[in-house]
């Protein structure tokens, strides 16, 4: 049974930094899409960033290239985004999701039912 859990969330001024993870049990991940999406209040889901499977590549958003940055730890089965330069506008639930490869990821990710409860990042000053 496919299994995610985010941590890491908080609240911090613009400019701040905060590191996600996600603990995923229950598959090989690094066999599946892995990515982070997020959704603010009154706003639509959107694909963040996304390991293709088996690490072949990145991809990330335009509002957080140059900032995010997503990493997966395979012995860990564990997936990460560290957040740089924070701003308001990053202010959001971030899910972790996961999905098979169908290619793309960011639609079967964004579709995907395979998510966490979500954790909350609100950037504020």
């Amino acid at each position: 049974q496919v299994h995610l859990v985010e941590s890491g969330g908080g609240s911090v001024p613009p400019g701040g930094s905060l590191r996600l993870s996600c603990a995923a049990s229950g598959f090989a991940s690094q066999s599946y899409c892995m990515g982070w999406i997020r959704q603010a209040a009154g706003q639509e889901r959107e694909g963040v960033a996304f390991i293709y499977p088996d690490g072949s590549g990145t991809y990330y958003s335009d509002s957080v290239k140059g900032r995010f940055t997503i990493s997966q730890d395979k012995d860990k089965n564990t997936l990460y985004l560290q957040m740089n330069s924070l701003q308001h506008d990053d202010t959001a639930m971030y899910y972790c999701a996961a999905a098979g490869f169908s290619a793309s990821c960011l639609g079967p990710l964004l579709a995907s039912n395979y998510r966490g409860q979500g954790t909350q990042v609100t950037v504020s000053s």
